[in-house]
């Protein structure tokens, strides 16, 4: 039940008495159940669009599929999160978010468990490639309601001062729930099956519903930490907003490189086990994380959000052009192998440090009506990467090999320096 009564003109009196019941009911320390709840609904999806991928060896295996057939079911799961984070976003913006946290996580759990039971390999039918990508395709579109909706939830509840440090902490959910992913989800698909993945997939995302229904509520709508909604235009006809979400797209795109493919690239390029690439993209996170937090809390003490962005775009163009340059010489020299990993754990970290802090100074410019909306678009052009990266990989390997996918990385992060906002 929302914490905010429903406003009735013919009888204030009963919704003053609602609205001081909501504030003795919800103490300024309730704010960090509403952290929690963001954190798990974001590390429970993360673990489906991060971990799903880190299976990706397992999976080609498994499904009996080509590196493009494998591509372009990876890349329908980031593409049905890029189709609905927008609409999912509007609908947090009217119907609050957590309807929407509701509804979105408990369709994820419901369609993961259908994927357990009838998309999984047998002994006696294998799936084909265009069940398996429309099954994600479908668990990306219900998947999308989480962070536009939990974005929106802890930037009501905080106030200026703690927004970024509470934002990048949510932001730890995805690389904590894609570590998890990674270090579990492929052992899982080897010893028991897909069936075991898509299961516990499924249990994670019921139960980050159940915590959302018992804790997630609107804040009160006085004496909260709850931003002043802005008088300026809506996130769709503001230009500052495009060009920080274009941004945001552009920078995960070599993110996104390293979440999907960077498995193959070590047990194709550099001859790694399962266990050293699941290692390293445990790694890649759990630095991401750690990154995360230090970032918001840096960025809220000194206010200087966009050029710690602009130093992340620059920062990520340099690992991935140094581990262009290391696939490159360990081609001819076999003894450099070794340092791939530890060269993708350092590009990963670097192109994973600055979301919260980007995700805040979004939330920020656009306004408090317009958090949800405007979350989702920069979501939007995410999980395009998603969709676009996965698909676009094997072609690059093709046509340039290993060393063509990790400096059009390099490139992408370099085009995304520029277009991040200036200090004010």
């Amino acid at each position: 039940m929302s914490a905010i009564a429903t406003r009735n003109d013919c009888q204030p009196p009963a919704a003053d008495i609602a609205a001081t019941s909501a504030s003795r009911a919800f103490g300024p320390n309730h704010r960090w159940k509403v952290l929690g709840i963001g954190v798990a609904a974001n590390a429970g999806f993360s673990a489906t669009f991060s971990g799903i991928p880190a299976t990706a060896v397992i999976m080609r295996q498994g499904y009996h599929l080509q590196n493009a057939s494998l591509g372009l079911a990876l890349g329908l799961l980031g593409l049905g999160v890029a189709l609905s984070e927008l609409p999912w976003g509007v609908l947090t913006d009217r119907w609050g978010d957590r309807r929407v946290l509701l509804t979105g996580l408990g369709a994820t759990a419901a369609w993961l468990l259908i994927m357990a039971m009838l998309v999984v390999p047998t002994k006696t039918a294998i799936p084909g490639v265009t069940l398996l990508s429309a099954s994600l395709l479908v668990a990306g579109l219900l998947g999308g309601s989480v962070n536009g909706s939990s974005g929106r939830a802890i930037m009501g509840w905080f106030g200026e001062g703690e927004r970024g440090f509470a934002m990048s902490i949510r932001q730890t959910a995805v690389p904590l729930g894609g570590g998890l992913g990674a270090l579990v989800l492929p052992s899982l698909a080897l010893t028991l099956g897909f069936t075991a993945v898509f299961g516990l997939l499924a249990a994670v995302s019921a139960l980050s519903a159940w915590f959302a229904w018992r804790w997630l509520h609107e804040p009160p709508a006085e004496g909260s930490g709850r931003a002043a909604a802005t008088s300026g235009p809506a996130p769709l006809r503001n230009i500052e907003v495009w060009r920080i979400s274009t941004a945001i797209g552009l920078l995960c795109f070599p993110q996104v490189a390293v979440l999907t493919f960077a498995s193959v690239f070590l047990h194709d390029s550099a001859g790694m086990g399962t266990w050293v690439t699941s290692a390293s993209l445990a790694a890649v996170q759990t630095g991401a994380m750690v990154m995360r937090v230090w970032s918001g809390r840096f960025t809220d003490r000194h206010g200087n959000r966009r050029p710690f962005l602009k130093v992340c775009s620059a920062l990520s163009a340099f690992a991935f052009l140094a581990l262009w340059l290391l696939v490159i010489a360990a081609a001819g020299t076999p003894l450099l192998l070794p340092l791939l990993p530890l060269m993708v754990v350092v590009a990963g970290i670097s192109v994973s440090a600055w979301h919260g802090v980007a995700y805040t100074e979004l939330a920020t410019l656009a306004g408090a009506g317009h958090v949800g909306t405007a979350l989702s678009l920069a979501n939007s052009f995410v999980f395009i990467g998603f969709c676009l990266v996965p698909i676009a990989i094997p072609w690059l390997l093709v046509v340039f090999a290993w060393p063509g996918v990790w400096l059009a990385a390099a490139i992408c992060a370099a085009i995304a320096w520029p277009i991040f906002l200036r200090q004010a």
